[in-house]
């Protein structure tokens, strides 16, 4: 078996442990959080799902991007919360429940939003984009959904093996993604270097500060509804963004080098924000 498919296979086991392990220590009242919760909903969805697309749209018409980062970039803000997000937010001091009720509640949603959202695209902007709903839903309950709920049926039938069983498939989650990404940037950083150019980091980087800022005011008054609405907002799922992507644009051979280079973008960028966070949230547990 070559790198090449090696590569995916580990990427697809480590997404599968990890949101696991997020179930393992989830309460099921969590999985339905936002449901009760009409106006935190509302913001959510106000920032991730038209917000997002709106900027990214801003961004294609203002910088003159390649043509795979301007397909990624509308991509991306269509797609839901990343399943690995809420171990970030958990370390800013975002609220646990906030987190794990958004990442359920976006997703469901998604499995809707997304194509009527590249439909509203096609009419309204121009844009020949769409997906099936069947493609979008496969993508977010196999990566999402299934995990999750997996992991929150153990806990309720093994309570005392749950925070075993979490701590080993997060462990094995983390290293898998980590040589992954290793691999991944070792064997393909010349193509990712490739888009960088012609106002792509500008572009992508305006993406992330300007969502997170979104997330950050609008997210209300608790603090930690802030954070974990500002990192959501700025960090998409990048196997629904490679789906809509790949399906409408099967030919276009450098879609998944400009994902990567979103995420190295996003992750360097999100650093501080979530230090600061962390030192807001340890200060105010002091007080």
């Amino acid at each position: 078996m070559t790198l090449a498919e090696l590569v995916p296979i580990a990427l697809k086991i480590s997404i599968l442990a990890i949101v696991f392990s997020l179930g393992l220590a989830a309460r099921p009242a969590e999985l339905i959080y936002l449901f009760r919760r009409p106006r935190e909903l509302a913001r959510s969805l106000l920032v991730m799902c038209v917000l997002m697309p709106l900027l990214a749209y801003a961004l294609v018409q203002v910088f003159s991007l390649p043509r795979p980062v301007a397909i990624v970039l509308i991509a991306l803000s269509l797609a839901p919360v990343p399943p690995l997000l809420p171990r970030k937010q958990a370390k800013a001091h975002g609220d646990e429940a906030y987190s794990i009720g958004l990442l359920v509640a976006v997703a469901l949603i998604s499995v809707v939003w997304i194509p009527l959202a590249l439909e509203i695209n096609q009419r309204v902007f121009g844009l020949p984009l769409g997906v099936p709903i069947g493609a979008v839903a496969k993508v977010v309950a196999m990566t999402v959904l299934a995990p999750l709920i997996a992991g929150v049926v153990v806990a309720k039938f093994a309570p005392g093996l749950a925070p075993r069983l979490g701590r080993l498939f997060s462990t094995l989650g983390w290293l898998l993604l980590l040589t992954a990404a290793v691999l991944v940037l070792a064997s393909q950083w010349r193509v990712i270097a490739s888009l960088v150019h012609d106002g792509t980091l500008v572009a992508m980087a305006l993406f992330v500060v300007i969502g997170m800022a979104a997330g950050h005011l609008i997210g209300g008054p608790d603090p930690s509804d802030r954070t974990v609405l500002a990192t959501a907002a700025c960090s998409r799922h990048p196997g629904v963004a490679l789906a809509i992507s790949h399906l409408n644009f099967p030919d276009e051979h450098l879609i998944a080098a400009a994902v990567l280079l979103f995420l190295l973008v996003n992750m360097v960028l999100t650093i501080p924000y979530v230090f600061w966070r962390k030192r807001v949230g340890a200060a105010a547990a002091i007080a």
